[in-house]
């Protein structure tokens, strides 16, 4: 059989699914509209990245698997070190699965990470500058991608966390990482150092220092397995500058 006539049949056969599927889909699209879920349109745009034959197979509720497969040629792509590929890959794949965690966060971690760190070093591009730029270009593509998941997700904590985590260490946005830690510290299942995390940042940001004095005094009130020598080292720190009471402050640590 020819490979034109084969491709006609897969492509036939999948469309043909889908609209059997179709009552089904719309009933899911319903249920997740009226629980507040997102989900993901199938769109020109998403055709035109992923190709017509795993359109095909998306538009006939083989979601999960298309995204699947095209996780794999993005991994690929990463070996190959072909970033921009990686990228648009990643792009369509949260597209077709926007509730799925692993996707974006991955996503998010290779773009303002490894493809930062290869562009910031590129041994063929001489320009400093151009490094530089290529460089914060893909930390913003990994910010995005994150933002866009806590935007289909914005209960779990991990996403929040991992924004917390970007704005800290690569654009050193120190109030900026003190509100996405917060954030995750306010969902459901949030780990207890998340609220340190908070503060700590709330102490570097200026202008805020109050307030974080205030939540590092909450933390010590909550019990001794919170005083940890960060939280009193810097509780301590902020007395002297916001010139708080003597009679406020905590005892000063011990000397070893």
């Amino acid at each position: 059989m020819r490979p034109t006539v084969l491709w006609t049949l897969v492509v036939a056969s999948l469309l043909l699914f889908g609209l059997a599927r179709l009552p089904l889909e719309k009933s899911l699209d319903t249920a997740h509209r009226t629980a507040g879920l997102r989900t993901a349109a199938l769109n020109i745009e998403l055709r035109e990245q992923i190709g017509q034959l795993s359109y095909a197979a998306a538009l006939s509720g083989f979601r999960s698997l298309v995204a699947a497969f095209l996780w794999i040629e993005a991994h690929t792509a990463w070996e190959q070190t072909a970033w921009g590929r990686m990228a648009g890959l990643f792009q369509s794949v949260t597209s077709l699965q926007p509730r799925s965690l692993v996707y974006w966060d991955l996503a998010s971690w290779h773009m303002a990470w490894n493809a930062a760190i290869a562009a910031r070093e590129n041994p063929k591009e001489p320009s400093e500058f151009l490094r530089q730029r290529a460089e914060r270009e893909y930390h913003e593509l990994g910010r995005d991608f994150l933002l866009r998941g806590i935007a289909n997700n914005p209960d779990p904590h991990v996403l929040h966390e991992r924004l917390g985590i970007m704005l800290r260490d690569k654009f050193h946005d120190r109030c900026g990482a003190a509100d996405a830690f917060t954030a995750a510290a306010e969902k459901p299942g949030a780990p207890p150092y998340m609220k340190r995390l908070a503060a700590y940042e709330l102490a570097a940001c200026q202008g805020r220092e109050r307030e974080a004095y205030q939540k590092l005094r909450a933390i010590y009130l909550l019990g001794e397995e919170e005083r940890m020598p960060s939280v009193i080292s810097l509780i301590n720190q902020l007395e002297a500058q916001l010139d708080i009471p003597a009679a406020e402050r905590l005892a000063p640590p011990a000397a070893p």
